[in-house]
């Protein structure tokens, strides 16, 4: 897929989420980090779920995790994603903590299992958006 035809949707961002949207364009994983309690967090609020400290840095993750659960989509949704069916969506657990929602890449769905160690893959779609999905990590 080139980035010319992407036409799946595409995630609104904004003031809050743009620096985690520029890190994955870099190829990186950075989410909020706590500077009172050191909590890293998915979520972009202005103040820690943890703590409620208004305090934070932008930390740099490695990328790495564990499939903390998965599923199988069967049904279309969204009409663009007719094409892929059925897909794999997985919650994973990076290894600093935080769980992201993605999708899976070079593994068949079949072979989905909670506990699978995996890194992150990133997938340039247009020249402003770089989805950060997982794939397999051979240890």
């Amino acid at each position: 897929m080139t980035m010319q035809n992407y036409t799946k949707p595409l995630p609104l961002i904004d003031e809050r989420s743009k620096p985690f949207w520029d890190a994955a364009k870099n190829h990186l994983i950075q989410l909020p980090q706590c500077r009172t309690c050191e909590n890293i967090r998915a979520q972009f609020e202005d103040f820690c779920p943890k703590c409620g400290s208004e305090l934070f840095i932008w930390k740099t993750l490695s990328g790495n995790g564990t499939i903390w659960s998965h599923c199988v989509f069967h049904q279309k949704y969204f009409p663009e994603f007719e094409e892929d069916l059925p897909y794999g969506v997985v919650m994973v657990e990076l290894d600093e903590g935080p769980r992201l929602i993605s999708n899976i890449v070079n593994q068949g769905q079949a072979q989905l299992k909670v506990g699978l160690r995996v890194k992150a893959y990133f997938e340039d779609v247009t020249g402003e958006i770089t989805l950060i999905k997982f794939t397999p990590r051979n240890e």
